[in-house]
């Protein structure tokens, strides 16, 4: 029954009890077969300037998913299916602090994590007879890595996560801390309904897992990493965690844990930390099963995702895509740094290395 219990407490602190946005008629799926790739935009037109601070990916037709040579690869990456997706912009960096700051600042948008819980709501979202947690953890809060852990009892990510009341994105570790001076820090603790709303005020939207993937590859489509296949230059291209995970973070990508946007270099299209630093949410649905269905209808045109989740380890969350991977991960137990890796996210749910960036189309700057 003990261990019963803190499996709840865990599934209560990953999830809170706001409702989702819904998903943009933009992004409505359109799967279909397609021989004739003709259709697909991929230079920019002329008439659209290129907006500040984002990048354009050339619309493309690559495989997505896990190539047979990466070894680290896991069953939710597989099977690798043919895409294509129209050209469209992309951030060159997650959204700041600076930057969200400015958004809370015009709209004085309250984050999931800073509003109280509302447990007739969060019970919808956990098996029935789940009972009420004592009133004093239901409230606002967030998921923060715990850093001064010395041994494990087990390994179990239960172990080295803590839900912290307080923790937002003005105070990334809780009561007491800031970001005072980390104006050029990636913003987190930011839930997919926080995101969707920055993306509403500024005119963009999150990017779909196809569109993440072919910005990632950039020029070099085919690559197990944002720079190709060759791991040993992980520690100078991307911000991960070296060392005995959980325990011991040896800094020797000059970062223990989230680092300014720019840090590391560009992939090949200037685009920054699209591998490492802090994984990005994306508009997709998680269904582990997707990949497999999606590759039965032949190519798929500007793939948007499945039309509801599903994860069988999780059957009562809603879970979106993210991507990226983070500054925590490491080959021994996260090797999410690699274009294909992919993780479901409940849509309340933040942390201390979980934050976004956004997209426009070319449809959207011409309506602005």
């Amino acid at each position: 029954m003990k261990k019963l219990a803190s499996i709840l407490i865990l599934v209560i602190a990953l999830v809170s009890c706001k409702s989702e946005n819904k998903k943009s008629k933009e992004l409505s799926s359109n799967i279909e077969q397609a021989n004739n790739d003709s259709t697909i935009l991929r230079e920019k037109p002329e008439d659209i300037v290129e907006p500040t601070g984002m990048r354009w990916v050339s619309g493309v037709d690559f495989t997505m998913g896990a190539p047979t040579s990466d070894p680290l690869a896991l069953p939710r990456e597989r099977p690798a299916h043919p895409v294509a997706v129209d050209g469209f912009f992309i951030d060159i960096t997650e959204v700041t602090n600076k930057e969200f700051r400015k958004f809370v600042e015009e709209t004085g948008y309250i984050t999931v994590a800073e509003r109280p819980i509302d447990w007739d709501e969060l019970k919808k979202q956990l098996p029935p007879s789940t009972p009420k947690p004592h009133d004093s953890l239901l409230q606002p809060g967030s998921l923060v890595f715990k850093r001064d852990l010395e041994t494990l009892k087990e390994y179990n990510y239960s172990q080295w996560w803590e839900w912290k009341i307080g923790a937002n994105w003005k105070h990334p570790l809780g009561p007491g801390s800031d970001i005072e001076g980390k104006d050029d820090f990636p913003v987190v603790h930011i839930s997919f309904e926080d995101a969707m709303a920055y993306c509403k005020w500024a005119g963009r939207r999150l990017p779909t897992e196809a569109e993440w993937e072919a910005a990632a590859h950039g020029k070099r489509p085919g690559g197990i990493y944002t720079w190709g296949n060759d791991e040993k230059e992980l520690n100078y291209l991307a911000n991960t965690w070296q060392g005995e995970f959980p325990l011991k973070n040896i800094p020797e990508d000059g970062y223990k844990y989230a680092a300014p946007v720019k840090s590391f270099p560009a992939n090949s299209l200037g685009i920054f930390d699209m591998a490492g630093n802090v994984w990005e949410w994306t508009q997709d649905w998680y269904d582990e099963k997707y990949y497999e269905k999606l590759i039965a209808n032949g190519k798929a045109i500007n793939p948007a995702g499945p039309d509801k989740p599903y994860n069988p380890v999780n059957p009562y969350e809603k879970e979106k895509v993210i991507k990226g991977g983070s500054f925590l991960c490491n080959k021994s137990y996260c090797a999410s740094y690699r274009i294909t890796a992919r993780m479901p996210q409940a849509l309340d749910s933040g942390s201390d290395h979980l934050g976004f960036r956004t997209v426009a189309t070319v449809d959207m700057l011409r309506n602005e």
